[in-house]
C-alpha cells in the first residue's frame, strides 16, 4: 500500500499530528495487539460473481475449502460485511447439504456437519448479495474507506468519467465481497468467474484461464491463482481499459490504462520489467508469480495497493506528455508496489502491528531503484524528504515501529512503519554491509515464501547470515520509539594537538549507534568513523596539526537523527565544496539561506550549486536565491539565463525561469514567452508566472493555455494565484486541491493559504458543478484522515455552511441554472453531514 498525500504534505502532517495528540490525551488504556488466533485453515477460495449496475450491489456464490488448524472443531467462523446471506451448504463433489448457520454483526458463524481435525478439508458453499453502501466500518488516514467493493459511475451518468469496478482489500475490507477469514495470517489460492457486460475487460489476481460468451452481451472470464497469498490481497477490476502488452522474461507485464491515455502507457509504466530484473537479482530471489499487471481506478481511496499479480493504482498515475517530460511523478510508487510482491505478498506480515516488514520494505525499495536507476544523490534526496517528513512530525515520536497497542489497526499506517521504517533498512544496511544486508534478505525470503512472518524473523535471518547479535539494533529501531536528537560541540588541545568532539543527546532514552564524522583541515575533511554508546554524551578525540576548519557530524547522513547544526556561511561554503555525499551538500546548502544578501560566502556557494551534476541541487540553488538582490544578479544571473534555455533538466529550466522572474526585467521576456509555448508542464508554469509578473494584462492568455487536468501540486501551487486573480474560469476545477483546505494552507503556507481562500470563495460564488464536485470529494478523502478531531471538523464544518451560503446567493440570482446549483448545494450538505 502507497498511502495517499492529500493536497500539501504538510497539510497530512497538520492533520496527524492534531490526532496523535488528541490520542496521546485521551485517557484510554493501551491494549495489546495479538495476532489473529488461527482456528481454521483455508485452502481454496472459489468464487463466481456477476454485478447489478443499478442497485451497485454483487451477486456470489462461494465455494469455500478449509480445515481446522491444529485443534478439532465443528465450526467455522468467517466475516462477511453488509452482506445477504441466501444459502449456506456443505459441497461434497458437487452435492450440496444445508447447514446450519448464524449471521449477525458482520459475522457469519457455521456449524459444520461434523467435528474435523487438522488437515481433514471440507468445503462450504455460501450464495450471497454482497452490498458495499451497507458496511460501516470507516476509513483512516491512509486508506479513506472501507467498503471494499466500488462501483464507479455505475450508471453512467457522469459524462467526463468511466464506469468502473474496482475492490481494495486492504486492511480487512475483503470481506465486504467475500465471505472469508479477513485476518493477514490467512493464505489461500483463489479462483474467481466474472461476469461482465462483453464491453469491459477484466482483472484479478494470477492468470486468465478461460473466456466465453454469455446471453445478453455478457461475458464470464475465469481468473485463477494457484499460489498462496493473503486475503486482503485479493482483487477485481472492471472497466473499458486498453490494455498495453509489455513482458520480463517469459512473464507477462500489462498495463491497463484508461484509453485516452494509451499513447503514454510505456512512458509511465514501461520501466516495470527493468525494474522487476533488478529487484530479482538484487534480492537473490527472482519474481515469483505467473504475471504483473497494473490498473488505475477513478476515486481511489488511497495511492496504490499490491494485490498479488494486480497493482491497483489511484488516477494521479494517469500523466500526460507535459508532465512526463519533467519527471514521472509515480515511478516511485511503481517501484514501491512492485518490491510489495516480495514484502508483503510472498512474505507477509504476521500481524498489522507487524506492518513495517511489508511498507518499510517497500518504502525502501524507492531508495534501492533510485539508487540503481538515477544514481546515490536521487536516492539520498528521496529519502531525505521521506525521513524528514517523519522528523519533522512530532506527533510520531513516541510511537514504536513494531506497535502492539495501536488503537485501530488502520493507525499503524503511517510515517513511523513507512518512511521511518525505510530510514532504519538503510541504517541496518549499512552497518552490515551489502553483501550481508542482501544475503540476509534472501534468507528471510526463502526461509518465509507463501508464509507470514514478523520483525523477530527478519532480525533471525540477519544475525543468521552476518554472526552479528542485533537484538541492540532492533530493540531500539523496532521495538522502541523516538530517534536520537543530537547537539554537538568540539574544542582545540593545542597542546596535545587534539579537537576533541562531544556528541550530546537530548531525548530522554540515548541510542547507541555508529556515527561518521568528518573533521575539515585546511578545506579538507577527513572521515572518523566512531561508536556512540547510549549516553547522554560521547566524547571523541581526534589528531590535528591546528583547530579544525570545520566537523561535520553524520557526514554520511545515514543516521535517522535530528541534529542541530549552526555554522558560518563560510564554513557552509567549506562543507559544500568538500563533502562528496548529497545530504551534506543540500544542508549546506539549506544552512545559508539566512545569510543570502549578507555575506559573500552565501552568494558563492549558490554559484557553486548552480553548476553542481546533481539537478536537485540546481534547484534548491535556483529557489533560493533572489535576483532582485543586484549583487546576487551580478553573480549570478548569466549563468541562471543559460540553466533556464539550456539545462537538461526541465525542472531545472523552470526553476531559473521562475528565479529571474524575481527581476520583473523586460529583456527576459523572450525566454519567458519561449517557455509559455514548452512541451513540459513545469517550464509553462514558470513561464506564465513571469509574464503575468510583468504584463499582468496577459494572464487570462496564458493561463487559459496549460493543460492542468492531474497537475501536479508544484504546477497547481504556480498557477493558483494567477488564475484566482485573473478569474480564469475553465481552469476553476484545477484548483481544488488547494481551495479546499484554506485554513489549513494558511496554517503553513499564508501567502498560499491566501490564493487557496479567494479561489474557494470564488468557486463558491459561482455555478460550477465540476470544482464544487472536486472539493466535496477532496474533502471526502480526507475525512479518514482527520480522524475524530473536533478542532479540524469544527474548521471544515464551518468553511462549508460559509460555502453553502455563497451557493444560496447564487441561486437566487440565476434561478434558471437551478439543476445545476441545486445539485451542488446537496453536496455541500452532504459534506456538511460527514463532518458533523
Amino acid at each position: 500500500m502507497k498511502k495517499a498525500i492529500l493536497s500539501i504534505a504538510l497539510l497530512g502532517i497538520f492533520f496527524s499530528t492534531n490526532v496523535a495528540a488528541q490520542t496521546e490525551t485521551s485517557g484510554r488504556e493501551k491494549v495489546y495487539r495479538a495476532t489473529h488466533t488461527k482456528a481454521t485453515e483455508l485452502k481454496h477460495t472459489k468464487l463466481k460473481v456477476n454485478f447489478d449496475y443499478q442497485k451497485e450491489q454483487m451477486n456470489g456464490e462461494e465455494w469455500l475449502t478449509a480445515s481446522p488448524f491444529f485443534y478439532p472443531t465443528g465450526e467455522l467462523t468467517l466475516d462477511a460485511k453488509g452482506m445477504l446471506i441466501h444459502e449456506v451448504a456443505l459441497d461434497t463433489n458437487g452435492k450440496k447439504s444445508p447447514l446450519k448457520y448464524d449471521y449477525k454483526n458482520d459475522v457469519l458463524k457455521i456449524t459444520l456437519d461434523k467435528t474435523y481435525t487438522k488437515n481433514q478439508d471440507y468445503t462450504v458453499y455460501i450464495k450471497y448479495t454482497a452490498r458495499p453502501n451497507e458496511v460501516k466500518q470507516e476509513g483512516s488516514a491512509a486508506i479513506n474507506d472501507a467498503k471494499g467493493l466500488y462501483f464507479i459511475n455505475p450508471q453512467g451518468k457522469e459524462a467526463d468519467k468511466p464506469t468502473q469496478i474496482w475492490t481494495q482489500g486492504e486492511t480487512e475490507s475483503s470481506s465486504a465481497w467475500f465471505p472469508t477469514i479477513d485476518k493477514p495470517n490467512q493464505k489461500s489460492t483463489q479462483e474467481i468467474y466474472m461476469t461482465v457486460p462483453d464491453k469491459y475487460v477484466t482483472l484479478s489476481n494470477g492468470i486468465l484461464k478461460d473466456s466465453q460468451k454469455e446471453s445478453n452481451g455478457l461475458r464470464t472470464d475465469h481468473w485463477v491463482m494457484d499460489k498462496r497469498h493473503s486475503t486482503y490481497l485479493f482483487f477485481m477490476g472492471v472497466g473499458e481499459y486498453a490494455i498495453v502488452k509489455d513482458k520480463w522474461r517469459n512473464i507477462p507485464v500489462d498495463y491497463y490504462i484508461e484509453k485516452k491515455y494509451e499513447p503514454y502507457a510505456k512512458q509511465i509504466y514501461g520501466n516495470t520489467p527493468e525494474m522487476i530484473e533488478f529487484f530479482s537479482k538484487k534480492l537473490g530471489y527472482d519474481y515469483p508469480w505467473a504475471k504483473y499487471a497494473q490498473i488505475s481506478g477513478r476515486d481511489y481511496v488511497s495511492g496504490a495497493m499490491e494485490n498479488t499479480t494486480a497493482t491497483l493504482h489511484g488516477s494521479d498515475i494517469l500523466q500526460k506528455p507535459g508532465q512526463l517530460i519533467d519527471e514521472n511523478t509515480w515511478e516511485d510508487t511503481i517501484a514501491h508496489e512492485l518490491f510489495h510482491h516480495w514484502f508483503g505478498d510472498l512474505v507477509t506480515a504476521e500481524s498489522w502491528s507487524n506492518l513495517t516488514v511489508n511498507e518499510s520494505f517497500a518504502n525502501y525499495s524507492e531508495y534501492l531503484w533510485n539508487e540503481y536507476k538515477y544514481g546515490k544523490d536521487q536516492a539520498d534526496y528521496h529519502q531525505m524528504k521521506d525521513v524528514n517528513m517523519y522528523i519533522h512530525n512530532p506527533g510520531d515520536f513516541k510511537k514504536d515501529l513494531v506497535r502492539f497497542n495501536y488503537d485501530s489497526r488502520e493507525d499503524v499506517f503511517d510515517l513511523v512503519t513507512y518512511q521511518k521504517g525505510g530510514g532504519i533498512l538503510h541504517m541496518l544496511r549499512n552497518y552490515l554491509g551489502d553483501d550481508a544486508f542482501f544475503a540476509g534478505i534472501q534468507d528471510y525470503l526463502k526461509t518465509n515464501e507463501y508464509q507470514n512472518a514478523e520483525a523477530h524473523q527478519l532480525r533471525l535471518s540477519f544475525e543468521k547470515v552476518s554472526g552479528k547479535d542485533l537484538n541492540w539494533f532492533f530493540n531500539q529501531w523496532y521495538f522502541g520509539s523516538g530517534n536520537p536528537k543530537i547537539n554537538y560541540s568540539y574544542t582545540f588541545e593545542p597542546v596535545k594537538k587534539q579537537i576533541a568532539v562531544t556528541v550530546e543527546q537530548t531525548q530522554e532514552q540515548p541510542f547507541q549507534f555508529p556515527l561518521a564524522i568528518d573533521v575539515y583541515e585546511n578545506g579538507k575533511p577527513k572521515r572518523y568513523n566512531v561508536w556512540v554508546n547510549a549516553e547522554a554524551k560521547n566524547t571523541f578525540n581526534f589528531d590535528v596539526t591546528k583547530n579544525a576548519d570545520l566537523v561535520n557530524i553524520n557526514a554520511d547522513g545515514v543516521l535517522l537523527a535530528d541534529i542541530q547544526d549552526t555554522k558560518t556561511p563560510e564554513q557552509y561554503l567549506m562543507q559544500f565544496t568538500g563533502s562528496k555525499e548529497f545530504k551534506s551538500k543540500y544542508a549546506a546548502l539549506n544552512g545559508i539561506k539566512d545569510q543570502l544578501g549578507k555575506n559573500p560566502a552565501a552568494t558563492k556557494l549558490l554559484a557553486a550549486a548552480i553548476k553542481d551534476p546533481f539537478f536537485r541541487t540546481r534547484i534548491r540553488a535556483l529557489q533560493l536565491m533572489d535576483l532582485s538582490n543586484a549583487e546576487q544578479l551580478k553573480a549570478l544571473g548569466s549563468d541562471v539565463e543559460k540553466l533556464a534555455t539550456n539545462d537538461p533538466k526541465t525542472l531545472v529550466q523552470a526553476a531559473a525561469i521562475s528565479a529571474l522572474a524575481k527581476t520583473k526585467d523586460k529583456k527576459y521576456m523572450p525566454v519567458f514567452e519561449k517557455g509559455a509555448n514548452a512541451v513540459s508542464n513545469a517550464v509553462k508554469g514558470s513561464s506564465v508566472g513571469a509574464i503575468v509578473a510583468i504584463d499582468p494584462a496577459k494572464a487570462g492568455t496564458y493561463a487559459d493555455k496549460i493543460d492542468m487536468e492531474g497537475a501536479s501540486e508544484t504546477l497547481a501551487a504556480q498557477m493558483l494565484p494567477i488564475i484566482v486573480q485573473n478569474k480564469v474560469a475553465s481552469q476553476m476545477a484545477n484548483i481544488a486541491q488547494f481551495a479546499a483546505f484554506y485554513p489549513f494552507i494558511k496554517f503553513q503556507n499564508p501567502e498560499l493559504g491566501k490564493s487557496a481562500e479567494e479561489g474557494y470563495n470564488w468557486i463558491m460564488s459561482s455555478d460550477n458543478l465540476k470544482a464544487t464536485e472536486s472539493i466535496t470529494k477532496m474533502l471526502s478523502r480526507a475525512k479518514g484522515q482527520i480522524g475524530n478531531n473536533p478542532q479540524v471538523k469544527m474548521m471544515i464544518s464551518q468553511m462549508l455552511k460559509d460555502g453553502l451560503n455563497k451557493k444560496m446567493e447564487v441561486l437566487k440570482q440565476n434561478p434558471q441554472n437551478a439543476a445545476s446549483i441545486n445539485k451542488q448545494i446537496d453536496l455541500i450538505n452532504k459534506a456538511i453531514e460527514d463532518f458533523k
